[in-house]
């Protein structure tokens, strides 16, 4: 599954200021970080600069299974681009659109071979819609 890319995005009803806070400081990531509520992410360290490393801890609450999920950043243009490529070499970039009080966060991201692209498509969207609900409710 060479060069598939999905896109998935949700405009939160926030400043960018604050998107881009609760997106990158890792005692939020912590807290929105999961595509379903039996998964959580008990760590997050991010050193968000070009060539700054980002890693999350993203494990099942039962403990059943866990994985580290990082990468390395290419791009970052403060409140309005982050590009990285994560450890198996895909790539992502996300972009934060504002129009006032609104922010819009666009993800687009290489699909890897294992996963129906299907399922990648929901289970990211489920995490950015987590996101969404986390900051507009704090």
């Amino acid at each position: 599954m060479e060069n598939v890319q999905l896109t998935v995005r949700s405009k939160v009803n926030a400043p960018v200021d604050k998107v881009w806070d609760y997106w990158n400081a890792p005692e939020h990531i912590t807290q929105w970080n999961s595509a379903s509520p039996d998964w959580h992410t008990p760590k997050s360290e991010n050193d968000l600069q070009v060539g700054g490393r980002f890693t999350a801890r993203m494990e099942a609450k039962d403990g059943s299974f866990g994985f580290d999920f990082g990468g390395v950043y290419d791009e970052v243009v403060h409140h309005e681009l982050i590009a990285y490529t994560m450890d198996d070499g895909r790539k992502t970039r996300i972009s934060f659109i504002t129009d006032g009080n609104v922010t819009e966060v666009v993800e687009t991201f290489d699909a890897e071979g294992q996963n129906p692209v299907e399922m990648q498509q929901a289970g990211w969207q489920a995490i950015l819609d987590n996101f969404k609900r986390y900051t507009e409710a704090h």
